[in-house]
């Protein structure tokens, strides 16, 4: 167990998700950006239809995650970036009408290596001002497939020969790591101990000359962080290692109990982990509970039904706000040299 950093204040905005809802209202401490929510004004663009001459340039949504992590430290705003969704320029065409600037991302960390969390690395690319490091697990680079009743699909790979290609300072862990000078912990692969959480039946992996059953997808990682004096906030791209599993993971980690906010893709599908794995979540009591990517409509109605206020409805463009100190959004810190 390694202490982990407590920060002051942690906001995570989400650039890339599976829904976009441009009339959604601010909840508590979730903005949003749209017609009805606070944060900022909707983006316009040229438009040869409308009267005016343009017309509003809406965020979009796309099958896969991405998030901006922004937190403060001793008075220091950092942001690291999460995952980058599916395709070339989805990324960076929402990064662009939310007005971020990636030049401020010091580390990028991909939860693992399913396409739609990677492959809007190739736009980012080109906004970039200079070798930024990326941390993935090793077993990221597996040639991978989904064989359900249909027939089998075949999903993209990521190649580090290419991403290196494109300026990215390739870090591979196995194992936990910390970011941040301490204050950000990516899990690494996560210890599976529940019977529940099955991880994806159909999946294979192409290792040895030969397709084998792969349905845990071990480079599956969080990102965590110590929200001073109100617990730990974990964020997931898919939690393919179990949502249960990551909670209990980061708790034995840090030594922290606490869990403050859990967000991100949780993967609850109907089946055989969902019930337990809501039933699991409710005593862990976290506040703040924001599903994205992947978390399917039953999950959803699972999740608000048990959770009550704690549940935050999720879109592209949502920012939750964790702390007493929050920062404002959209801010533009200083790109910083010393990543880790």
């Amino acid at each position: 167990m390694i202490p982990l950093r407590p920060v002051d204040s942690i906001c995570v905005t989400t650039l890339i998700d599976n829904s976009s809802d441009a009339l959604l209202p601010d909840q508590d401490d979730v903005r949003r950006r749209g017609s009805v929510g606070a944060s900022a004004p909707l983006a316009v663009q040229p438009s040869r239809v409308a009267q005016e001459g343009q017309t509003l340039d809406l965020l979009r949504a796309e099958h896969g995650f991405s998030a901006l992590v922004e937190v403060v430290i001793d008075g220091h705003r950092r942001r690291i970036l999460y995952d980058a969704g599916p395709s070339p320029d989805g990324l960076v065409g929402n990064l662009d009408r939310l007005g971020l600037d990636p030049t401020t991302f010091e580390t990028i960390v991909l939860s693992h290596g399913h396409f739609d969390h990677v492959m809007g690395l190739q736009g980012l690319a080109r906004r970039l001002d200079g070798p930024t490091p990326l941390v993935v697990h090793p077993d990221a680079w597996r040639r991978r497939r989904i064989v359900g009743a249909g027939g089998s699909c075949d999903l993209p790979t990521p190649s580090r020969r290419a991403l290196e290609g494109l300026g990215y300072l390739v870090i591979e862990e196995r194992g936990p790591s910390y970011l941040l000078e301490g204050a950000l912990l990516v899990t690494g692969r996560v210890d599976r101990e529940t019977d529940f959480e099955l991880g994806i039946p159909g999946q294979y992996a192409w290792l040895d000359g030969a397709w084998v059953a792969d349905p845990l997808t071990h480079d599956d990682q969080a990102v965590v962080l110590n929200l001073r004096d109100r617990g730990l906030v974990v964020l997931t791209g898919c939690a393919h290692a179990g949502l249960v599993n990551t909670v209990r993971f980061a708790q034995r980690l840090t030594g922290i109990a606490r869990i403050h906010a859990v967000l991100g893709g949780l993967h609850l599908r109907p089946g055989p982990t969902l019930a337990p794995s809501v039933a699991a979540l409710v005593e862990i009591d976290p506040a703040v509970v924001g599903p994205a990517h992947c978390t399917s409509w039953e999950g959803h109605h699972a999740l608000v039904t048990s959770l009550g206020r704690a549940y935050r409805a999720n879109s592209v463009g949502s920012t939750f706000t964790l702390g007493p100190i929050a920062p404002e959004h959209p801010s533009a810190p200083a790109r910083r040299s010393a990543r880790r």
